[in-house]
């Protein structure tokens, strides 16, 4: 199936979509097959790869092997994890709610769902265990007698009517900020720049979190934001002699920049939001700062690369070679993507940067593949696919 499904029909392929769609919502095995035979190495190459990746495996675990304090906490409570899950939501949901009455019932709906039982003496740190309690049985308050040590899934269930109480919210707000800190950098490009500056073992890129324009007004909004960000990292390059890849970059949201970006509003986002994009890769380029298309949903896949082509071919930007794109792994069409980015690389003379990730939208893509009754899905089901 070559081109996307709205409630009015299909819309006509263009040359992008010719290229990358063939696979949108393919047979899931058959694909799989076919990528194995493109994906098999020399003898050679597999030893080599095998050489590299546990070189790389061993170094991480020598270096987490003494890990505690929140590290260990997110090893153990990680997101393939239902309490991984609870706590996450916990933390983002805590965020946006204004009065304690609502924080207080949620906080009881979610602890109590957990099986908090299963991570009891399952790591090494005694901050897990300690925090395991703590965020369970309410820490100091009540000292748990031995029964409820025993079954501390149903003493968890019993104490859970009593999670709201000042102190145990208040508990719970500072171990989410703990939490959130490890994700998000700061309130700001200027307090996020200046931990990154601390951080020197990684690269960063940055971007704002729940951007999506709404409003024309919204996209002036966030595009003034990215604006501004690029000028911010851009004082921060201009101190370096670090090569481009190595440099701090931004990542734009293109859905932040136009609140209609959708498929049947094509010429429209081409010609607005592709201005306020160019406009943004200008300003990038001008101060030397990388600049990452961020991923999108899958029905959008297209429009984001018509956007990046134009990047490439717009005289202005010369030969800045700090272009990215970010491309889902997840979607059936990864490959083709890539094989599509290799070529116009090729045929502008222009180095793309590309961040290979895993893809964030698993769970909608799923969901509105149902909803609209279609007859695959655009991503693998598997993880292991």
């Amino acid at each position: 199936m070559n081109a996307f499904l709205f409630p009015g029909g299909e819309v006509p392929t263009g040359e992008v979509e010719r290229a990358v769609n063939p696979h949108f919502l393919a047979d899931e095995a058959s694909t799989v097959m076919a990528l194995m035979g493109e994906v098999r190495l020399s003898p050679a190459d597999t030893e080599a790869v095998a050489a590299a990746a546990s070189a790389l495996v061993e170094t991480v675990r020598r270096e987490r092997a003494g890990a505690a304090g929140i590290e260990a906490f997110l090893q153990e409570y990680d997101l393939a994890s239902r309490e991984g899950v609870v706590l996450m939501c916990l933390a983002e949901a805590l965020l946006r709610i204004p009065d304690d009455v609502t924080a207080d019932r949620l906080i009881a709906d979610k602890i109590a769902s957990g099986d908090w039982a299963e991570h009891l003496g399952e790591a090494e740190s005694l901050f897990v265990n300690a925090s395991t309690w703590g965020l369970l049985l309410t820490g100091r308050l009540i000292r748990p007698e031995l029964d409820d040590l025993r079954e501390p899934a149903s003493f968890v269930q019993r104490l859970a009517g009593r999670l709201g109480e000042p102190v145990v919210r208040a508990a719970f707000r500072q171990a989410m900020k703990i939490m959130g800190h490890q994700f998000v950098m700061g309130r700001d490009i200027g307090s996020a720049l200046q931990r990154a500056g601390r951080e020197r073992r990684y690269r960063h890129t940055f971007d704002m979190l729940g951007e999506a324009a709404l409003t024309a007004l919204d996209a002036e909004r966030y595009h003034a934001a990215y604006a501004a960000a690029i000028d911010a990292i851009g004082a921060v390059v201009a101190r370096s002699t670090a090569a481009v890849e190595d440099r701090p970059s931004i990542s734009v949201k293109l859905s932040a920049l136009y609140p209609r970006y959708e498929r049947a509003h094509r010429e429209d986002v081409l010609d607005a939001l592709g201005a306020r994009l160019e406009d943004l890769a200008l300003r990038a380029a001008r101060l030397g700062v990388p600049l990452t298309v961020d991923a999108e949903e899958a029905d959008r896949l297209t429009l984001s690369l018509e956007l990046v082509e134009r990047l490439l071919r717009s005289p202005a930007l010369g030969d800045w070679d700090g272009l990215g794109l970010a491309v889902q792994a997840y979607q059936k069409r990864a490959l083709a993507v890539l094989d599509w980015l290799d070529a116009q690389s090729n045929a502008t003379g222009r180095r793309l940067n590309v961040r290979l990730v895993k893809g964030a939208y698993w769970d909608s893509e799923i969901k509105r593949a149902q909803e609209r009754g279609l007859q695959g899905y655009p991503v693998f089901t598997r993880k292991v696919n």
